[in-house]
């Protein structure tokens, strides 16, 4: 039997706040971190609910020790190295460097948040120095590079770019490189920022809310866009165990399909997110009344909350758990929600909580099962099951279990 793979340490930056006990606290109080943006510069700043993480790129950068300013870093790295300042905290670099060590980073759109205010430089006759330095922020491995470089770290590298399942993808990777030998340990996760060009694209798909999203809602009309950044760092048990570190939870399953369905649309019926858990089930040596809560994808648009409930009913079969979205207090995150929603899902186990799903109100035509919208305390979870489902139908469901 494989070792097992775990959890040893956490880092989290999202518009609930920096850092995991920021980002808890605000889920157990239920405090949604949606307002109208105040840094992304659009036309659309009055009539969109972002999750815009609360920091400018000058009070990000005063928390790495780095030159406000034009630095030459985008917001999508600022954002990534102030949640990787937190999952080292405490870590040994020197070790991660010495025994094997990956660095797996999910990211979606790279630097556009900074390029597109350059727009009108770059066509202007006399294209200035300080914005050529941000062309090269388009390539999504360049905040790889630069987290990397700011802590002083060599691993072995990958970019990861599988839309909404990008840091969930980031994740089962390492830990496949893990269970494979090819390193001791890992720190995966992702990162996207807010930008116009994102919120643009969403927009014209008519899949952006302009009220607070209603995911599993029969009145759902689309989902609030947010950003952030998470990572985790994983590594076997033994590990763990041998340089005293805590476990945090067990990495006990996990799964990755494709649709391969249509670009933005999943397959109606929900087969590849069925079949996704199932395989997660499967990997975890689990059933499917082992599983106490659901981290769903639900982002609130008509067909993936249809597709992904009728999966979870299908597959649940007259006893699915509690199941809820936490995305309407973060926005989705794109790149960054597997991961983000990962700790979310670690979180439960942690505090044996159950997050509520928020602005539920009516039941879905599609489906007889609902959210839980009500905190549920002293949940009994041993087991959760946390899903992310991307564009081109790129599949991920991740299992945690308590240590």
């Amino acid at each position: 039997m494989a070792e097992r793979i775990v959890v040893t340490s956490l880092g989290i930056l999202s518009a609930l706040g920096n850092g995991v006990a920021a980002n808890l606290q605000a889920l157990q109080q239920q405090q949604p971190g949606l307002r109208y943006p105040q840094l992304l510069q659009t036309i659309h700043a009055r009539e969109f609910l972002l999750g815009e993480v609360r920091y400018s790129n000058d009070e990000l950068s005063a928390m790495l020790g780095l030159p406000t300013g034009n630095n030459g870093y985008t917001r999508t790295t600022l954002l990534a190295m102030v949640a990787m300042q937190e999952v080292l905290k405490g870590i040994d670099k020197k070790e991660l460097q010495d025994e094997g060590f990956a660095f797996i980073n999910a990211n979606t759109v790279g630097g556009m948040c900074s390029v597109e205010d350059m727009y009108e430089d770059f066509l202007s006759d006399n294209t200035s120095e300080e914005s050529l330095k941000y062309i090269d922020t388009l390539d999504c491995a360049e905040s790889t590079q630069n987290v990397t470089k700011h802590f002083g770290l060599k691993p072995f590298t990958a970019t990861l770019s599988t839309a909404c399942s990008s840091s969930g993808n980031a994740i089962i990777l390492g830990a496949r490189l893990i269970q494979h030998g090819i390193v001791k340990r890992a720190i995966c996760g992702g990162c996207d920022a807010l930008s116009r060009f994102t919120l643009n694209g969403f927009h014209s798909l008519k899949n952006v809310d302009k009220q607070p999203a209603r995911p599993f809602d029969n009145t759902r009309f689309g989902l609030n866009l947010g950003e952030g950044a998470g990572y985790v760092l994983l590594e076997t048990e033994k590990s763990a165990k041998e340089r005293g570190a805590e476990i945090i939870a067990v990495l006990s399953g996990y799964a990755n399909t494709n649709d391969a369905y249509h670009p933005t649309a999943p397959n109606p019926n929900g087969d590849g997110a069925y079949s996704t858990m199932q395989l997660a089930l499967q990997k975890a040596q689990l059933q499917t009344t082992d599983i106490n809560y659901i981290n769903a994808h639900g982002t609130a648009t008509t067909a993936n909350d249809a597709a992904e409930g009728k999966a979870i009913e299908r597959l649940f079969d007259g006893h699915t758990p509690h199941f809820s979205s936490t995305k309407p207090y973060t926005g989705h995150t794109l790149a960054a929600a597997g991961v983000i929603e990962a700790i979310f899902s670690i979180g439960a186990l942690q505090q044996q909580m159950v997050w509520p799903s928020l602005n539920h109100t009516s039941q879905m035509e599609e489906v007889s099962i609902a959210p839980t919208t009500q905190l549920i305390e002293n949940a009994g979870i041993n087991h959760v099951l946390s899903n992310s489902f991307g564009f081109g139908g790129n599949n991920v469901s991740l299992i945690f279990s308590r240590a």
